[in-house]
């Protein structure tokens, strides 16, 4: 099978094309044929070394769908379209940057769908991620207001979809003012340009707060986001593209409002449903949901889609895909 491998962390240039065997699965796992994955910026976050315990040579990758070719135990058929993510994929066992992998089932979701490949490889983390922030973190309720700090990502974009589609009132953010009209096209009902300051433009248009955030840039502007909050409202870390794990000198009493929540998701260690899955990839195939692509690359073109991803001008989703 061919598979791209990465030996050393670094740049994009670090993947390689290689051909190998195609991996046997143990007790617990499926061997899947990928057919499409979603790139993601964690990732790049171990491509670059920043992901503690990874071992190198590795291949990438946290999700993928694809089709059962195997399973010992008979629980999945051949053919078997699936989704599959996080649980130690691509960073403590090989994933989904190859024409085959092994999996464990637990990470597995069966799914139906004739979605083209192209569009469900922008799917599982993407939907996880977002659902999980939205309704297992913020718990969000129709009638409420959310900023989406960091708009314009794959995750934001989503994020104000279905924020809109459950009656809230989407304030979304980007660093480029010619973004603002395709964020509004998108489901936002606000956009602000982000400078650093946000907390500042927003208590002038909205002196109480936000009820939510959903914080996608990560630790440099949770302080600031924080300070959007509402009394009694809360604040989600979900994103990372600032690239940075943690807060120096954190000191809660300081950092945090008094009476504003903060949590985080981490698909890593909630799953979402099988059904709720399911319902998603139907309104997306009904056009309640428009997933927004940003570029589609094949196996051998890695290198070019990590640059993409690197460069962070890509509005949507980046898929790859293996045929």
């Amino acid at each position: 099978m061919k598979a791209a491998v990465i030996y050393t962390a670094g740049g994009p240039e670090n993947f390689a094309i290689e051909e190998r065997p195609i991996p046997t699965p143990g007790e617990g796992q499926l061997l899947v044929k990928v057919k499409a994955f979603g790139l993601n910026r964690s990732e790049l976050m171990t491509r670059k070394g920043y992901s503690p315990g990874v071992q190198f040579p590795r291949i990438l990758g946290i999700e993928c769908v694809g089709e059962v070719v195997t399973d010992a135990s008979g629980e999945y058929k051949p053919g078997q379209k699936i989704a599959a993510f996080m649980g130690g994929m691509g960073r403590d066992y090989d994933g989904s940057y190859a024409e085959y992998t092994v999996l464990p089932k637990q990470i597995i979701i069966p799914f139906e769908s004739v979605l083209p490949w192209e569009v469900l490889g922008a799917l599982p983390e993407m939907f996880q991620t977002v659902y999980g922030s939205l309704h297992v973190a913020l718990r969000i309720k129709k009638g409420q207001s959310l900023l989406i700090r960091g708009g314009t990502s794959s995750i934001g974009l989503l994020a104000a979809q279905l924020a809109k589609n459950a009656g809230l009132r989407v304030i979304a953010t980007t660093r480029k003012p010619e973004s603002r009209e395709a964020l509004l096209q998108n489901g936002a009902h606000e956009v602000l340009i982000d400078d650093g300051q946000l907390a500042l433009q927003l208590k002038a248009l909205h002196p109480a707060g936000v009820n939510h955030v959903l914080e996608l840039v990560g630790t440099l502007a949770l302080k600031d986001s924080l300070q959007c909050a509402s009394i009694g409202g809360s604040v989600c870390m979900t994103g990372m593209l600032s690239e940075q794990w943690s807060v120096p000198e954190f000191s809660p009493m300081e950092f945090i409002p008094a009476a504003v929540n903060l949590t985080v998701y981490d698909s890593g260690q909630i799953r979402i449903s099988a059904e709720h899955f399911q319902n998603f990839v139907r309104e997306v195939k009904a056009g309640m949901v428009k997933i927004k692509t940003a570029k589609v690359f094949k196996l051998d073109e890695i290198v070019e889609a990590h640059r993409l991803m690197d460069s962070n001008i890509a509005k949507g989703k980046i898929v790859v895909v293996t045929d």
